[in-house]
């Protein structure tokens, strides 16, 4: 899989407000999803940006990986930084509910600390780029 982490400038980001239907819970994330067969991360991180955001990014840059679940999976996440985003056409794949929203780095972190950002590979990404600290 991929994730990616839009930033609209260097102090903020594009946060993800998407239904998670089998918590029955919204959930705030990171725009993320698995690669389809054959095809790189990367390419998979600009395929997911653009139907999630309706953004596409002229830089993107790896920042670190993750195994979310080694205990039963073997599910790797590839973190992807996107910068210089340009605005797309915007169509959500037809089961996903979601609203982006732009967030500084000061909201992140408040969010975080409320318990508000549960989403483990967006805690993760978060981490990796130092706005948990």
């Amino acid at each position: 899989a991929a994730l990616v982490i839009p930033f609209l400038d260097s102090g903020t980001v594009i946060m993800l407000r998407q239904i998670r239907h089998v918590i029955n819970k919204y959930l705030y994330e990171l725009p993320a999803g698995t690669r389809k067969e054959g095809e790189y991360a990367a390419a998979c991180a600009r395929r997911e940006i653009a139907e999630e955001t309706g953004y596409s990014a002229s830089s993107l840059v790896r920042v670190g990986m993750i195994y979310p679940v080694p205990g039963y999976s073997t599910e790797k996440i590839d973190i992807y930084a996107a910068r210089r985003l340009r605005r797309k056409a915007f169509k959500p794949e037809q089961d996903e509910i979601l609203e982006c929203i732009p967030m500084g780095r000061a909201a992140v972190r408040r969010m975080f600390v409320k318990g508000m950002i549960v989403d483990a590979k967006t805690i993760c990404a978060l981490s990796f780029i130092g706005w948990l600290q």
